[in-house]
């Protein structure tokens, strides 16, 4: 299995999965990590320029050019089956569930514990952290 995490450096899971630069994708077979790399990540400044929409009454990122934007950012994980991250929005969190991506919302600062937490089953979702 392939599991991703947003990161700025390649060691620790970002706490902004929009402002994140990078995905560490790990693959895991019968336990164990057995490869990894480091792939470039679209975020909020390749949409700078993008208009914005809130919609009222709506959680903040879950209207449809949200949700195109969080496409093209999980484009790069279209072959993972989760997504690790310590901190999102509500909107990216949906999008990528519609997507076929696990969402993950973590506590474990380290890719390779908390990717091991997710492949033995133990990691807790914290979707008390979603903003």
């Amino acid at each position: 299995m392939k599991i991703a995490c947003v990161t700025d450096d390649g060691i620790t899971i970002s706490q902004h999965f929009g402002r994140a630069p990078y995905y560490a994708v790990l693959t895991v077979e019968n336990g164990q990590i057995v490869a990894r790399e480091l792939r470039d990540k679209m975020g909020h400044q390749q949409f700078v320029h993008e208009e914005h929409v809130e919609v009222p009454g709506q959680r903040h990122g879950t209207d449809p050019a949200s949700h195109d934007k969080h496409t093209r950012m999980a484009n790069a994980i279209s072959d993972c089956e989760a997504l690790l991250c310590r901190g999102m929005g509500w909107g990216a969190y949906d999008s990528m569930r519609r997507l076929g991506i696990k969402p993950v919302v973590t506590d474990i600062a380290r890719i390779d514990d908390a990717v091991l937490a997710y492949a033995n089953g133990t990691i807790v979702d914290h979707t008390e952290l979603l903003h």
